[in-house]
């Protein structure tokens, strides 16, 4: 991606920060760049003291003591509103940014999101937030008020001494030119630190989310050297950054002493000739050292402001990456039918998991998809929920293609009960609804249909379910999981082996329940061949090694004596 097509993506970003926040922005600058006249102004009161010892004027030092207490109670006031606006300006604007991020990663389709490994989005949302944090909304005070403090500081120099004015400024040139020199390479280091944040967040995920695969496969030794070498990568780019910190920092601090003992020498030099007072030579000390900051800390806070920067382009890369398919909106509902004419689809292009598949599922009839593991039926759910979009062959909604369909549009109409349920980790009611308000009746129903009723007698609506549901059984997250798409009201519901983890009599009940939904369009992937469910069913397509080898109502199917008639008879023995 280009430099100047990234800037472009990130502006939304950066824009982020300030959206109703330029008040507290400019505050916090104004306020800030007003803190610089108290370190002045204690560098002009010990100049003042030192003259005033050496002259023996105690009624100017008493005047100079409640000039310093008014002037130390102004300072005051005034850093207190300097910290509220800069403190609730970065506040805002990083729950601002964060906002934007994860909302433009959430429109993502399914079908992009499955294509990436969330380790870098816990990298972007934690470690680089973090950085622009301290280096990038943080820095902007600190590089104004170093900035005019220098400036003040030199003209303050050259009204007390043109040339050692001139002298601090050819002098200060050099730390300049070693921080142009040294500093570009900073930005890199930080990308690099990212990077390597990025794939140990998706190692750590990965290893905890497997524990219980290597503990049975007792694969500890190999997991912790995994672990152990993406650690160690992660600390290398970091080492590399210090070094390059490092490297600013003193090239800047050696290049500044040599300018400070500099005009050090050349003031005592002009003091002894009478040119100059002492109080001036300590002033000047002084402000040498205000303008020694600003050449040391303007450009390393510019560096660290920069990469800091980098990392807001590269979360709107993150977050432009595989977006979600634009396309056509459609209504929320289906009138006639869905249709596939010879789909052909393989996650490898050379292996197709389903081939010229054909079939029809009218508007608010009911399906069964059955078939041997490994027949593609899970696949040609994802495909109906538009997860995979390299298909050949057509699947259309209503007439209207699924690849041309917008993939909000899509989700309004579909909804997917699948094997595997993801519970957060929240109340049993928060998990029902999705954290949306529904009214107490459909709640009740959806609970009832699903088979939730005891299991919120007994553990309460505010039942914490635990991480990913580690609090309930497979059965209750499957019935969870249920009753989200009963609320939901979708017009097609897919369900693939949804009942699998629950009981005989539970899945029964349950299939029995969706089946008689009116209204809704149902496919439903079953291993459970119970002539009472599947005599209900309007079309039964019966896959085998990815193709569809029959199709017909269940009293047909059996009176043919061929595939499906076989499954049946092994299914119940």
């Amino acid at each position: 991606m280009s430099e100047n097509k990234e800037t472009r993506l990130a502006r939304a970003y950066f824009s982020a920060f300030y959206e109703k926040n330029h008040i507290r922005y400019w505050a916090a600058m104004v306020l800030s760049i007003l803190g610089i006249g108290a370190n002045l102004f204690v560098t002009w009161l010990l100049g003042a003291m030192i003259d005033i010892i050496a002259a023996g004027d105690m009624e100017r030092l008493w005047g100079t003591l409640w000039l310093w207490l008014g002037f130390a109670a102004v300072v005051l006031a005034v850093d207190t509103g300097a910290y509220w606006a800069k403190f609730g300006f970065i506040r805002r604007a990083l729950v601002q940014y964060k906002a934007l991020a994860f909302r433009q990663l959430s429109e993502k389709s399914i079908s992009a999101f499955s294509r990436e490994n969330t380790g870098r989005y816990l990298s972007t949302l934690t470690n680089d937030v973090t950085t622009i944090e301290s280096s990038y909304l943080e820095k902007p005070f600190d590089l104004a008020a170093y900035a005019l403090m220098g400036a003040a500081a030199l003209v303050m120099m050259i009204w007390y001494s043109p040339l050692l004015a001139v002298l601090a400024v050819v002098l200060g040139l050099l730390p300049v030119a070693a921080a142009a020199v040294t500093g570009g390479a900073l930005a890199k280091r930080e990308k690099a630190v990212s990077d390597r944040n990025e794939s140990f967040m998706a190692q750590i995920k990965d290893l905890l989310s497997g524990f219980a695969v290597i503990k049975s496969f007792k694969a500890e030794d190999e997991t912790r050297r995994r672990f152990n070498a993406s650690s160690q990568a992660v600390e290398d780019a970091k080492y590399r950054r210090r070094w390059c910190e490092a490297v600013i920092e003193k090239a800047s601090d050696l290049c500044g002493m040599v300018m400070q003992m500099t005009i050090i020498f050349v003031g005592a030099y002009l003091a002894i000739r009478g040119d100059i007072t002492a109080g001036t030579v300590i002033i000047f000390i002084n402000l040498s050292g205000y303008l020694l900051n600003t050449i040391n800390i303007v450009p390393k806070y510019w560096a660290a402001r920069k990469a800091a920067a980098g990392l807001v382009e590269k979360m709107a890369q993150v977050a432009e990456e595989n977006a979600g398919r634009s396309g056509d909106p459609i209504p929320a509902k289906l009138d006639e039918a869905i249709t596939l004419e010879n789909v052909t689809f393989g996650y490898e292009p050379e292996k197709p998991v389903l081939q010229n598949v054909s079939m029809k599922l009218e508007a608010g009839k009911k399906y069964a998809l059955v078939g041997a593991s490994g027949s593609g039926k899970s696949t040609l759910l994802n495909l109906l929920m538009g997860v995979y979009d390299g298909y050949t062959g057509s699947i259309a909604i209503d007439g209207k293609e699924l690849r041309e369909v917008d993939t909000d549009s899509l989700y309004d109409i579909m909804s997917l009960i699948g094997q595997n349920v993801f519970l957060f980790d929240d109340t049993l009611y928060q998990n029902i609804t999705m954290f949306r308000d529904f009214p107490e009746d459909k709640l009740e129903l959806a609970v009832h249909r699903s088979g939730l009723d005891e299991l919120i007698e007994r553990k309460g609506e505010s039942y914490r379910c635990g991480e990913n549901g580690s609090g309930l059984s497979g059965g209750e997250r499957q019935r969870v999981s249920i009753a989200r798409c009963l609320l939901r009201e979708s017009p097609v519901l897919l369900l693939d082996e949804a009942t699998a983890a629950l009981d005989n009599q539970t899945a029964f009940s349950v299939t029995d329940v969706i089946l008689h939904l009116d209204g809704l369009t149902r496919v439903v992937v079953t291993h459970r061949l119970e002539e009472a469910l599947l005599e209900q069913y309007d079309g039964i397509f019966v896959l085998r090694n990815g193709q569809v080898c029959e199709a017909g109502q269940f009293r047909d199917l059996m009176d043919r004596k061929e595939y499906f008639y076989s499954l049946y008879t092994v299914a119940n023995g």
